[in-house]
């Protein structure tokens, strides 16, 4: 069955170029609304652009230039869109930008600077709508993370911490919005933008377009979208990451413990029977459930 959006309305932040525009195209294409939001001091903005390309296209869009670090900025956003549509059925947390540069040389005001981007940007665009779809009792909120997150990526130290955050986000906040139809999912995307120019080969930047990459959001922001899911997508393929917790060793509290733990290293990583938590309280019942099955064995 075709996805379509018609009726639903969109905020994309970082919407003026890259992956955000290509987000904000596709659902202006399969019939949503879309705020498309981006942040420049320019007069004629990059998000107005996008908009003039949707509308030529016979789609709805208006632009909103605001950052989404601003909190006033963003609920003007909010406000405006629900004046002029009513409703916010999804937002898609795009915006970012890179500071990129070994720990060892990083200022520290760059390593804030990426989290108030990336982590508190999403977090305020996030709670800005997040009352309304609570009261639609329907929402689809997707996260941008990364595999710098994930897995690490040299001279990322900052970028990676920012979006192994938003991870985390996302885990709680799919499971406070589950009551209320509210589905909140992490895009991990691999795309050529003007973020990425010059860090990779022209011939592998030709295949890691935006467009190869928007299918996968299309699917997270659906009417049967999952949640709680981390997709990654880039080239055309899609994988799926998960953070597991393996079965673990008892070891107890005695006089060598940590020297049970250096031993037994290998036996607590093995990963035959792990499991994907379905919440934090699970690594307590399992550490809890070996303790006491180890006092009364």
């Amino acid at each position: 069955m075709a996805i379509k959006f018609d009726g639903q309305v969109a905020i994309v932040t970082g919407a003026g170029g890259g992956l955000g525009r290509e987000h904000a195209l596709a659902l202006a294409k399969r019939g949503a609304k879309v705020v498309v939001n981006d942040f420049s001091p320019a007069a004629a903005t990059a998000a107005e652009s996008v908009v003039q390309e949707i509308e030529a296209a016979g789609g709805t869009a208006m632009a909103w230039n605001t950052s989404v670090t601003d909190e006033a900025g963003v609920a003007a956003m909010v406000t405006a869109t629900m004046a002029k549509w009513g409703r916010i059925d999804i937002l898609v947390n795009n915006a970012g930008i890179l500071r990129d540069k070994s720990f060892s040389k990083m200022a520290l005001d760059d390593f804030r600077l990426i989290i108030d981007v990336h982590l508190m940007g999403a977090a305020i665009c996030t709670q800005a709508v997040w009352n309304i779809m609570r009261e639609q009792k329907y929402g689809r909120i997707v996260m941008t993370t990364s595999s710098s997150g994930l897995y690490g990526n040299f001279g990322q130290a900052n970028y990676g911490a920012a979006k192994m955050a938003l991870v985390g986000l996302m885990q709680t906040l799919s499971i406070e919005g589950a009551k209320d139809g509210i589905h909140v999912n992490c895009l991990a995307p691999t795309a050529a933008t003007k973020m990425t120019e010059g860090l990779m080969p022209p011939a592998v930047l030709e295949k890691l377009t935006p467009d190869s990459v928007t299918p996968g959001l299309l699917h997270l922001v659906s009417r049967d979208a999952p949640t709680r899911a981390i997709l990654c997508a880039g080239a055309g393929t899609f994988e799926r990451a998960y953070i597991t917790l393996t079965g673990g060793v008892h070891i107890g509290t005695g006089a060598d413990a940590a020297e049970q733990v250096a031993a037994k290293f290998d036996a607590i990583s093995d990963r035959i029977g792990e499991v994907v938590p379905k919440d934090g309280s699970a690594q307590a019942m399992n550490e809890v459930g070996k303790a006491m099955a180890a006092s009364n064995g």
